[in-house]
């Protein structure tokens, strides 16, 4: 790339503060045609709110607008909604989904932007009568996933999509404007924690897509807190803290540990301390699955059986769409199931989510903001509100329990608690669940799981979205939580790293059933060979 040649854009000494707290502080970065840069920050280091400053958000407007320039192809812009970003070629995807669920990957790939046919009515009354040219449709959208090398149907509804292939949908759509918005198409795309809800596969591929998206001169804002994603894809990596620009470098040659220190501050251990393996004979069976299917949009969960010791981190690991996410979503009752449950002996009857809380078991779903959070409300009611409905805890009581009310100190202390203990980034226990970074609305949804005391604890993808320093912390607060309250905890993760880091023995889920179980010492190969079907010789098959 010619050194000399006009970026393609330019942020100029860009500052924003919201009513008063400054947020960014003359931010200057520029971006090369084709150029992939990384950038990277602990969450609420400012790189949601510099992509929005970029992407014309209305949140910006609303709050004041913000201080510095925006720079296309060397001319000053000014983009008064998304709108004019899009016109201009940047095209941005989020790290929540706006997919409609009722419809089609291609109805959502082309909404808005649907190509039109002449019928014989249109020709005589105008082109109000014009309909839907389906086959125009779905060419278009075919050819942009196909840019992105992975299997998704087209004819497909969102609502049945398993997240993953969501995410894809997502990432199609803005690179369908390329066919349909002009010669010169998206210049520029942001993708923020777009492999955050992938399985180690589909990241692959996606990376894979970003590469040919940078050779054909597209340019690429990449957000993610997997450092090594950033490391194999990224010509530039762009650290923030506290919304500042901390380090600018080459990507060639950096160290994670290197990122890592640049992102907080200080010193980061990634790596877990590996428990010693504790022999699976006689010990006590707390959770027992038997036959279990689930029917969940977009998980096949067709006939599991495990085994959970009393007092072990097991974790559940798989492919997207393999079932290791319907396994707590149909045991925790959110979608309907069949087969056995045993819980210190007794069986639990399915299908009722009150049933296996009573016994001594909550979730954290990996749908935090569908499931996990009262968005609306204030993170005191948030962490107290399943362990007061459920508990009775966080309650004064007079008369027997004749007059009931909230004891409101005791919420405030725990919220305070959970706070400090998992270094949750909030004004106060008063702010709502919806005004927190995603990685902080997920420390909330542990702090909720928590607050109940249970005995088991199933939490799904509990670092999804999270930067590495607060991943640290919150398989920290997993560990301590296991080790000083007993808790027996099952983690499913897309990320076999993480297992591996705090579990005793991996679960490995395929075509809807566990394939096998292996200690997590064991070498990432064999979990990989199993991810693909092909069981390992070294399975641990009587706990399966």
């Amino acid at each position: 790339m010619n050194e000399k040649e006009t970026p393609l854009l330019e942020m100029k000494h860009i500052s924003k503060d919201f009513f008063g707290n400054q947020v960014l502080t003359d931010v200057n970065f520029s971006l090369r045609p084709g150029e992939i840069l990384g950038l990277v920050g602990e969450n609420g280091a400012g790189k949601s709110t510099l992509m929005k400053i970029l992407f014309g958000m209305d949140e910006i407007h609303q709050t004041g607008g913000f201080g510095g320039d925006v720079i296309i192809n060397g001319k000053k812009v000014t983009f008064a909604s998304p709108i004019d970003a899009l016109a201009a070629g940047i095209g941005m995807v989020h790290q929540e989904f706006s997919l409609l669920p009722d419809f089609t990957a291609t109805e959502n790939i082309l909404l808005n932007r649907e190509p039109l046919k002449y019928t014989i009515l249109s020709e005589l009354f105008g082109d109000r009568l014009n309909v839907l040219d389906r086959e125009k449709m779905t060419e278009i959208s075919k050819k942009a996933i196909g840019r992105l090398a992975v299997t998704l149907d087209a004819e497909m509804m969102v609502s049945q999509m398993p997240v993953g292939h969501k995410q894809f949908t997502e990432i199609a759509r803005e690179l369908s404007k390329e066919a349909t918005d002009g010669a010169e198409g998206i210049k520029l795309l942001v993708l923020d924690e777009p492999t955050a809800v992938l399985s180690e596969q589909e990241a692959d591929s996606l990376l894979a897509a970003m590469r040919l998206l940078s050779e054909s001169g597209i340019a690429i804002i990449f957000i993610t807190h997997r450092l090594q994603e950033i490391l194999d894809v990224c010509d530039t990596i762009m650290v923030m803290r506290d919304g500042k620009i901390i380090k600018t470098v080459p990507a060639k040659g950096v160290l994670i540990p290197e990122i890592a220190r640049w992102m907080v501050g200080r010193e980061v251990n990634t790596a877990s301390h590996k428990r010693a393996v504790a022999d699976t004979k006689d010990r006590e069976i707390m959770l027992k699955l038997q036959n279990l299917w689930v029917d969940m949009p977009g998980e096949v969960v067709r006939n599991v059986n495990l085994d959970v010791f009393k007092g072990e981190i097991i974790g559940i690991g798989g492919m997207a769409g393999q079932g290791k996410l319907g396994i707590p979503n149909g045991a925790m009752g959110l979608f309907p199931a069949g087969g056995q449950i045993f819980f210190e002996g007794r069986e639990i009857p399915l299908n009722n989510p009150r049933n296996v809380l009573d016994a001594g078991m909550a979730f954290v779903s990996e749908d935090r903001r569908g499931v996990g959070l009262l968005l609306d409300e204030s993170l005191e009611w948030n962490v107290s509100f399943t362990a007061m409905q459920v508990q009775e805890k966080y309650l004064k009581k007079r008369l027997g329990g004749l007059f009931t009310w909230r004891d409101q100190k005791a919420i405030q202390e725990a919220t305070d608690s959970y706070v400090k203990q998992m270094e949750i980034r909030c004004t106060s226990t008063k702010q709502k669940a919806k005004e927190l970074s995603g990685g902080n609305q997920q420390k909330i949804c542990l702090a909720k799981a928590f607050a109940v005391e249970p005995k088991l604890l199933f939490v799904s993808e509990p670092t999804r979205g999270i930067d590495i320093g607060a991943k640290s912390l919150v398989l920290q607060a997993l560990r301590k939580f296991n080790e000083e309250q007993g808790t027996t905890i099952v983690m499913i993760s897309s990320e076999l790293e993480e297992l591996r880091s705090i579990c005793d023995r991996i679960a490995i889920v395929s075509d809807g059933k566990v394939l096998g179980i292996l200690p997590a010492t064991t070498d990432s190969a064999e979990f990989g060979l199993m991810m693909v079907g092909q069981k390992s010789e070294l399975v641990d098959g009587g706990s399966v």
